[in-house]
């Protein structure tokens, strides 16, 4: 959520897709540290200046530009409302279906976060954005500066690594909100090298993350099954954890792109493939309404 911070102006510049290991993060911390005693003594910006509608949507932007983690879907409607602010997941959805895919990045593309980071980092993302059209350019950031300000004397994208508004990988993010009669409430899937929007097969359903763990381990399911894992929302699971060991097990298998997971919990925002998460909002784990029928899911961009 680094890249997020930075896109609502909460971080210092540079600071996203800088590598753990790079040296350069202890002058950035440094700086980090500078910049808060600045503020300490000027009085501002304060967060609630920096958390608006309008920040709100350039961290939203930012995430469907890059195919970026689905937790944004949680995570920018609590920022919100820890601020003050309404900003819902048709709010998040209205921005991903405006905002295109400029980011070429893994595990649907060719590149890393490292190759952003050489390429200009997450200020090569804004730029591109805001030369689309965008991205609100009069958003404040930590600095004190405007986003249009801040981003006026950058190169741009490089075009291969991050693409310019004009040459998309995708008219529309790489993250998309489902509404269907599962999840009436909406869902989140990654669509970024999906392959396919479209997935038919018999629904597999499982209380909780190590049933289906066991039944995937054992090899107890098959290609063209739709496996749900239910009761691992907030409310279930607690906690709603990121089920990363049945999606890796299922890659690790080859079985990927040929099953479908439908879940009230997550999914890790580095998977792949027909994975539907965040079934709710609130992750109740509605039972299917006929359980190993055929059914079909279609991931429709809003």
């Amino acid at each position: 959520m680094a890249m997020v911070s930075e896109a609502l102006g909460l971080a210092p510049p540079g600071s996203a897709m800088l590598p753990a290991v790079y040296s350069q993060r202890l002058a950035l911390a440094r700086r980090a540290g500078q910049r808060v005693t600045e503020i300490l003594a000027n009085g501002g910006p304060l967060p609630r200046d920096l958390v608006t509608r309008k920040s709100l949507e350039n961290a939203a932007a930012v995430v469907a530009a890059t195919g970026g983690s689905t937790n944004a879907g949680l995570h920018l409607p609590a920022i919100a409302h820890e601020a003050g602010l309404r900003f819902t997941l048709d709010d998040v959805a209205e921005v991903f279906a405006r905002t295109p895919l400029l980011a070429d990045l893994a595990p649907g593309g060719r590149y890393l976060a490292v190759d952003v980071h050489g390429v200009g980092g997450t200020d090569a993302v804004l730029k591109a954005l805001l030369d689309g059209g965008h991205l609100h350019g009069d958003a404040l950031t930590l600095s004190g500066r405007t986003f249009a300000q801040h981003l006026a004397d950058h190169a741009g994208p490089d075009g291969e690594v991050v693409r310019g508004a004009s040459q998309p990988l995708s008219p529309t993010g790489g993250v998309v909100v489902l509404r269907g009669n599962l999840a009436p409430d909406g869902a989140l899937i990654k669509v970024a090298g999906l392959k396919t929007l479209t997935f038919e097969g018999r629904a597999r359903v499982f209380d909780g993350e190590e049933a289906c763990f066991a039944a995937v381990q054992e090899r107890q399911y098959a290609e063209g099954d739709v496996l749900i894992i239910r009761n691992e929302g907030p409310k279930g699971g607690p906690g709603m954890r990121e089920m990363l060991g049945v999606t890796a097990l299922i890659y690790g298998q080859g079985m990927g792109e040929k099953v479908a997971l439908v879940t009230d919990g997550r999914f890790s925002g580095a998977t792949r493939g027909m994975m539907i998460g965040y079934v709710g909002p609130e992750g109740r784990g509605r039972r299917p309404d006929r359980a190993g029928a055929r059914r079909r899911w279609r991931a429709h961009r809003l």
